[in-house]
This record gives C-alpha cells, structure tokens and sequence, in this order.
C-alpha cells in the first residue's frame, strides 16, 4: 500500500524459522549444501533474535511474548487503517499517521478476533532512528521467550554451521534495560524508547528479572547440544571486546575498522589495535573486517576502485580476524544491496578490471589466512618518520610455520619515508607467562642475528624480490617509502647464508631497490666479467654512432671499439678460467665495418640484430656463440640497449630472437639456394617456428608477415656483410646483392599469395627436382609434420627415399668443407663464383633415417611468446602452458574460465587485462601485427 511494489516481506521481518517454499523449501537447502560440501564451503544463516514479523507465527499465538500495553502509549495514536493479518485468528492496525507519514509510532494494534482482546505492542526498535514498523519488540524479561529463541538458535545451527545475529548489541543487558525498562532517572548508556520512562526498573529489579546475559547463555547451550557452530554477532555502540570476551562470542561486527579507516582516522584505530593488543590479543582474532554491509554505503561509494580501497582491502585480508566481503563489492556495484527486493534496480555488469584486481592481488590473500589470522604471532610496528611516530602507517607482520609476512600501508594521499624499528608495546609469551614489552623487527620476524645471513623476500603487489643484511634488519630496521595509499605485502620470505660474499655484493649493488628475481641478478652478478664489457660494448651511445655515421669505422671508432671488444674477451677468460677459441678482434672489426655497408638504417630491428649477430657470432663456435646469447645473458642486455635507442619491447624482443636465428644458422648465408631447399627442415626448427609464430587458428597452420619478413632481411644483410668483409669483388658482392634480392621478392611473393599458411607458402617454394613425383608431395608431407606439432598428432610418414640437399659451409663457420649436389653447385657458381664448394652426387636416404622418423614421430606446436599478450608475464605464460596453452591461436579460443582454471593451478588468478587476451592473440595468431598494435594502443589509452 505504502511501501515499494517492488519490495517483498523484509528479510528482517520474519514469520517463521523455515525455508520459504518459493525459494525451493528444506530440498533446495540440502542440495546447496551438499554443493558447497564438495567445495569446501559452509553455509551460513543469518538470524534476527530482536523481533519478529508484526504478522508472526508467535504474534499470532504468542502475544504475551512481546513487549505491549493494553492501551495505546499516546492518547493521539488511532488505528483505523486496513487489516493487515491474513490470519483468520487475530486483525493487525498499523498506527494511521503512517500512512499520511507525518509520525511513526512506537507500537501497532492487535486485536484477538474470537475474545476481542487488544494488545498495542511496540514494534523493534535500536533506539537509533525510527521503530521498525514492521516488526513485533520481543521480551527477554520473560524466561519463556529467552528459551524459545534459544530453541530456535538451536534449530538453525542443526541446519546451518554458521550463524550471524542481526543487532545483537540491543540484547545485551544493559541495553535490554535502558532502551525498555530504564533506570530512574536515565541510563547512563543512553536513551530509551519513547513512552518507556514511566516503566523504569532499577538495576537490582532487572537482574532479579533477567539474572545472566542471554548471549551467555546462547553461547553456553550451542556449545553443549551443537558443537563446531561459529557464532558472529553483529553488535556496535564499542561493544565489541565485551561481546567476545565477556559473552563469549566466536566473532563479532568490527565497524571502527570501516568507518575509521574510509575517514582516515588513522591514530585512533591504531589506538583501538594497541589497546586490544595490550588488553587481550585473543579479541583482536574474534573481529569480523568489513568494508561494507547491507545497512551501509556501498564499499565502491565510501573507498572508491583505486589505491585506497585495494589498502585497505589488504588490510582486511591480512589482519587477524575473519574478512567479510560485502555483496557487488568485487564486481564494483555501486546499488546498495537490499535483501527484500527480488530484482535490482540499477542495470550494472561487474567491472571486469576490479574483478581480475581482486583475482590477482586479493585472494591469493585471502588463500593465505592461515598465515595471518592468528594472534600468536602477531606483531603490530611503529613507523619512525623521523623521531616521530607516522601514525598513518600501518606495518605489522605475522609468521606460520616457517612462513612469514611483513605488511605496510599508508592511508594517506600523501608521501612519506619511515624506518620500521621496533614495535608497539604489547604482551608476548616467556617461560614464566605473559610480558609486555617491544621487540625489534628482527625478533618480530624470528629472523636469525648474524652479519653473514641474509633475508630475501618478495613484495605480492609489484612481484618484485627484495635482499636486506638480517643483522641491519635487527639494528637498524627496514626503510621504506610509500606514495599515497601505498601498499607492500612482503611473502616469501628466506634466509641464506652468504658463504663467498655474492649476497653482499648483491645487496650493495641492487642499493635497496626490489628486481624480478634475486636468482637471476645473483646469476648476472657471476657473469658480470662478461656482462659489464659487453654492456659496454653494445651500449646505446656506441650503436647510434656505428648507425649514425658515414658507414665508415674511423680511426677513432674504431680503436674505441677494439678496446672494448679486448675488454669484453678478457672478461670471458676471466670468467672460464682458460683461453676459449674466439674469433680474432680484427676480424670481427672487419665485418662490423662489412655491416656498416649494407645495413639499413630506418630499420632499427634489423639493423641492431645485425650488429648483435657481429658482436657475438665470434664468442666461440657456431653452437657455442648461440648458447651463450642466453647462458651468458647478452640478449638480455642486447634487449635493453635496443629499447633505450627507440625500440618497443615486443620489437626489442624480435630483434634479439631475429640474433639467435643468425646464430644458430650460419650455413644459410651461404647462398641463397641453400635457403630455398631447406626451407622444409628449417620449418621444422622450434627456434625458427617461435620466431616465425607458426600457429594454428582454425584449421589452418600460419606464420607471421613480419617475422618472415626480418628473417630474410637479416639472412641477406648476414651473408652480405660476410661477403663484403671478406674482399670479395664489388661484381661478385652485386651479384650476390641481386641473388638475395631476387630470392627475397620470390619468397615474399609466395608467402603473401599463401595467406601466410605454411601448407601453401612451401608448396609454392618447393624447388624442382629432376626425378619425377607427384606433385606437392614434398611440401604436403613438410606440413602434415607442422600440422602435427601445431596438432600434438602424428604426422603422416614420409617416403621411402628423398633427397636430401647437403648444407654447405658458412664463412669462417667450419674448416670442413660440406658437400652440395651438383644442380646447388651450378646455381651457386652462376651467382657466387669462388664462393662454391666441392661437389658430389647426391644420396638417398632409408626410411631408417632421423628425418623419415622425425616426419613420423608425434609432434606438438611450437610454443608462441604468450607475454607479447598485454597483461602475461613470465609466470603467467607458464601457467598457461603447463595447461595446454602454448599458442596465440590457442588462446584466442580458450574460454575465460578455462583460464582461471589454468592460472588458478599455479596460485596466480587473473589478470586486470584478462577479458582483452582472447582478442589479442586473435590478431597475433593471423600474424596481423598492425591490428595488434592498434588494439594495444586502444588499451593503453583506456578506450576499451
């Protein structure tokens, strides 16, 4: 009549203790928890002790139960409204200024429809605002009311193993009393409910009448007749600590966390931690954190999605206590939850972004608790601003275990350094029982006192490893800074032992600051013979010069890089401990100089994997040089000299991987023939697959445009770098120039009317051979063996006996000449002159041979680079790929679940850019690099 048509019965407002039959009765219950019984999760209830329904069963038939009056309180109050029972037994008035809205009385009209009798019995009421109108005061002065609501408790926790009290503070005595029956002459606990002064009851009165706390006794009885119910009590008014340490209760409401935290009341609630610790610590673990709930603001409204709500969302997940996650809090709603609707009423989706947020940062947390929910353990810092104490620094840590966990926020649009030293005074437990005192970090962390061990531990929001002296941490303490609202959560914590001084000299040089991983910068620390001359060597102010000047080595350059390449072949002795075979310095010097000449300047990705190929094809044989690209980490650093002169981080990449290819096939500069005839096999290599991003969308096996692309380039500038380094004639260099120029353009020309599908780019190249077959045999068979990589299925086995074109020798490679049929031997001679090698007729192969085995053997597709994905990194690429998920193609059908699942498997969750990867590796696996990198800048700058 009055109220929202949209509005069902008051969750509130209840009739009965039974599973209403429209939402599928005590049947639907057992199947939702045999369900969450499978999942690990209980199910809860929540419970409204105060009041029932003003149409209630027990209005019904038990009308003495409630607080009433045989009168009305006020002699304006009438009731001449609708009937509101459906109840043949009993009418029920509502007083009628509610439906003009010009008052809200405090009790509404009964009348027994066969005795006539009245009852004018007061709705529920906190004392806070208006009556409840529509629910019915129960009496807890009244011994049979205390025991039916404790039966029905009773019943609930048989059905449900967890309960929560709605309003439980108003039934605590001493609010009983001063809203209901207050003293004379007031409560000292504040005011009572309108009308009830002339019903005053002196103290020793109302405990004659309700002589124990009825939460004691709930508490008592459910531990008797049922055990292992977790009791969580929604009680305020900073009843908190007598609620679980007087009354015993399991858990209860902590609202000073949200409201002083939202308000940055930093002090205070550091002062209520402190307070706590120093009182009981026990009571610190029975608070239940929240950053909303039903009859608040959403948490969206009060923290926002930023830095603020993720803080303090950290802290509800890692203080002792039990986290409580309000309903649309995760997906970002911002329509305030109310459980008497059916329906909502503002058409929001989740914000796909906060809720991978939450997935990547949050609930690992949150699948931490062991780790943080106890009190133990518990360790509350101050953080030193000066000689002063920041108190909006929150820094505490906690240890399981051998596990441990050092936590800080700053919950302040400010910045701010501190030193984390020592902690608040609280209790701590000794041999002769409890001591309050302060401990250092060191103590705190139960971290070992001795100069030579070292701690190293991991911050969860950046990911980034961190390494401190253990003997600093105990004297001096932790240094840190923090930006507005910043957070650092410090896992993983280990100690080691420094027995050669490596951690120190790590330590000393990482200066403070965090790296991806302490194992690999301890690693780099090894090599840093090598890796300092060649940081040197390869720096961004030497390349710009080689690139920039007049495709000359001057004097001056020259010298310059001799000396450092000597510097860098000094380093690699040092770091061996012997004399590796090296390529002499001046040769090297000679094909930088060759480079320099055919080098094309505006490409900075083959231009720089040219100059990364001279100064690292010499650091050993063919093999070894390759190896040591990454055993040594020279791509690595190769990477970022390459990023720093202008190079994004995906082409920065290609680069380096365009390097590895150069290296690990030197034969293929040779000629151009040689390159056509082993296309086959070449398609074959996982290195040469990678960097071509070979994949398998929809049925067909692709390669990538632009990779193919620089892979040609880099081939010709390779083999013509060595021709013109070596003296060859400027007739044979431009004969060879032309020779590339043509292959390239064929090449091109075929992968382009291919689509890019390697089935039809190696049926097109096939090179013809004198002894007739069936056509397209070769390049079928060739692919059906990509196929099956891309697949995981066997591939179809080859003939009996192919040809097999022999590899003729890179210059300076091998002092073997290699042996090529005579067909190669006169295309080479026609293009290449002296650059021919021996020849011999060609031989056959059986089908015993490695490749005829190689075509028949199962095959799995070679793995894309998945963190060219926006939003993959190392760990997650991994994840990924231990489930199956190793290509773009792959992922651009995988379902967003199947994702979970795969991430979930390696305790990672999502990602904030989740709901993009499936569109972008759509566009890698197609090789469209141009509609990858617009649909990366469309994220970048926050339009989709």
């Amino acid at each position: 009549m009055m109220g929202n048509p949209d509005a069902v019965a008051s969750a509130y407002s209840l009739y009965d203790y039974v599973i209403a039959k429209d939402l599928g009765g005590e049947a639907a219950v057992e199947i939702l928890r045999q369900k969450a019984t499978r999942r690990g999760i209980r199910l809860a209830s929540d419970m409204v002790p105060n009041h029932v329904g003003i149409d209630g069963r027990w209005v019904i038939e038990h009308p003495n139960w409630f607080i009433s009056l045989p009168y009305p309180p006020y002699p304006n109050y009438t009731f001449n409204g609708p009937d509101l029972s459906e109840d043949a037994r009993v009418s029920i008035f509502l007083e009628d200024h509610y439906y003009d809205k010009s008052d809200a009385a405090v009790v509404f009209k009964r009348v027994d429809r066969h005795t006539g009798e009245v009852h004018y019995i007061y709705h529920g009421n906190d004392g806070t605002a208006m009556p409840w109108n529509d629910t019915a005061q129960l009496n807890y002065l009244n011994p049979e009311v205390r025991e039916a609501v404790i039966q029905t408790i009773l019943h609930v926790a048989r059905q449900f193993p967890i309960i929560r009290f709605d309003a439980a503070m108003t039934l605590a005595k001493r609010h009983i009393q001063r809203l209901w029956w207050p003293e004379p002459g007031g409560s000292p606990w504040g005011a009572s409910i309108p009308s009830r002064a002339e019903h005053a009851m002196t103290k020793e009165q109302f405990d004659a009448a309700m002589p124990v706390e009825f939460w004691r006794e709930v508490v008592d009885r459910v531990a008797q007749e049922a055990p292992d119910t977790l009791l969580l009590a929604e009680a305020f008014w900073m009843m908190e600590g007598y609620f679980v340490r007087t009354l015993g209760m399991h858990r209860v409401y902590n609202s000073a966390f949200m409201n002083m935290l939202r308000d940055e009341k930093n002090a205070e609630y550091r002062q209520i931690m402190k307070n706590t610790l120093e009182f009981e610590p026990e009571i610190l673990k029975r608070f239940v954190n929240f950053l909303n709930n039903p009859d608040e603001k959403t948490a969206v409204e009060q923290f926002g999605k930023g830095d603020k709500y993720f803080g303090v969302m950290t802290l509800c997940a890692t203080l002792p206590g039990l986290p409580m996650l309000g309903h649309g809090q995760v997906e970002g709603f911002t329509e305030r939850y109310g459980m008497e609707y059916r329906r909502a009423y503002y058409d929001e989706t989740p914000d796909q972004g906060l809720v991978d947020y939450h997935y990547q940062q949050i609930f690992p947390l949150l699948k931490k608790r062991y780790l943080f929910a106890e009190v133990e353990n518990f360790v509350l810092y101050d953080a030193l601003a000066g000689e002063a104490v920041n108190e909006d620094v929150f820094v505490y840590s906690n240890r399981a275990g051998s596990e441990r966990a050092l936590v800080a926020y700053h919950n302040k649009n400010t910045h701010t350094s501190v030193w984390v030293r020592r902690s608040v005074g609280q209790p701590f437990k000794t041999p002769q029982g409890r001591e309050t005192r302060q401990v250092g970090l060191g103590e705190g962390l139960q971290l070992s006192f001795d100069r030579r061990t070292f701690s190293i531990f991991r911050d969860r929001v950046t990911g980034l490893e961190f390494i401190r002296n253990n003997q600093e941490l105990h004297e001096e303490g932790l240094y840190l800074e923090l930006g507005p609202y910043q957070r650092k959560v410090f896992l993983d914590w280990r100690e080691v032992y420094d027995q050669d001084g490596t951690y120190a000299r790590l330590a000393q040089m990482l200066g403070g600051q965090g790296v991806p991983s302490l194992d690999e910068a301890r690693q780099e620390l090894w090599l840093e013979p090598i890796l300092r001359p060649f940081r040197e060597l390869v720096n961004p102010t030497l390349l710009r010069k080689l690139l920039e000047g007049d495709r000359t080595l001057d004097e001056a350059l020259q010298e310059e890089v001799q000396g450092r390449l000597l510097a860098l072949y000094r380093g690699i002795d040092q770091h061996l401990g012997s004399k590796p075979a090296l390529l002499p310095v001046q040769q090297v010097l000679g094909r930088l100089e060759g480079a320099l000449k055919v080098v094309e300047r505006g490409d900075l990705v083959a231009s720089g994997a040219l100059l990364g190929w001279v100064f690292t094809h010499g650091l050993g044989k063919a093999d070894e040089s390759r190896a040591h690209l990454d055993e040594w980490r020279l791509g690595r650093v190769l990477e970022q000299t390459l990023a720093e002169l202008g190079l994004g981080e995906a082409d920065a990449r290609r680069a380096v991987g365009l390097v590895r290819l150069l290296l690990a096939h030197p034969e293929l500069a040779q000629n151009p023939v040689l390159l056509n005839q082993q296309m086959d096999s070449l398609f074959q290599d996982p290195e040469v697959q990678g960097f071509l991003k070979v994949n398998r969308f929809e049925g067909a096996v692709y390669f990538n445009r632009e990779a193919h692309q620089d892979w040609l380039k880099g081939l010709s500038q390779m083999s013509l770098t060595l021709a013109t380094s070596e003296g060859e004639a400027p007739t044979q260099v431009k004969k060879e120039r032309k020779a590339w120029a043509a292959l390239v353009a064929k090449l091109d020309k075929a992968a382009e009317s291919s689509g890019y599908v390697v089935e039809q780019y190696l049926a097109r190249i096939a090179p013809r051979k004198a002894t007739p077959r069936k056509a397209g045999a070769a390049p079928r068979r060739a692919t059906e063996r990509i196929r099956a990589r891309a697949s995981g299925k066997p591939a179809a086995s080859g003939a009996a006996k192919t040809k097999e074109p022999r590899k003729a020798s890179a210059r300076g490679a091998s002092s073997t000449p290699t042996k090529t049929s005579t067909s190669e031997t006169q295309s080479s001679k026609g293009s290449f002159g002296a650059r021919a090698t021996k020849t011999e007729k060609p031989k056959t192969r059986g089908p015993a041979s490695s490749v005829s085995k190689a075509r028949s053997s199962p095959a799995k597709p070679s793995p894309d680079d998945l963190t060219r994905i926006k939003g993959i990194g190392p760990k997650m690429s991994a994840a990924l790929q231990a489930a199956g998920i190793t290509t773009f193609a792959q992922l651009a059908k995988a379902k967003p679940e199947t994702l979970s699942t795969a991430l979930a498997a390696a305790n990672l969750r999502f990602a904030p850019s989740l709901s993009t990867w499936a569109k972008q590796a759509a566009y890698l696996a197609k090789g469209d690099e141009q509609g990858f990198a617009a649909y990366i800048q469309k994220l970048t700058a926050g339009r989709e």
